[in-house]
């Protein structure tokens, strides 16, 4: 598939665990992601989302 790569090429390009990056996929965080069967085909130019620094529910901001 040209145009694409795998997980693992990701993972290491951004400096990740393959399962971040599979997490990242299932929930719509990486566009253009594509799976076939058991395989996430990712864009190349694909960027890498940010985190958005929202909290989790129930947890608790920091106080110093």
């Amino acid at each position: 598939m040209i145009g694409y790569i795998k997980v693992d090429e990701v993972a290491a390009k951004w400096d990740v665990s393959s399962r971040h990056v599979q997490r990242l996929c299932i929930e719509g965080y990486i566009e253009g992601a594509v799976k076939f069967g058991t395989t996430w085909a990712i864009p190349k130019d694909a960027k890498k989302p940010t985190r958005t620094g929202k909290l989790k529910p129930g947890r608790k901001p920091k106080t110093n």
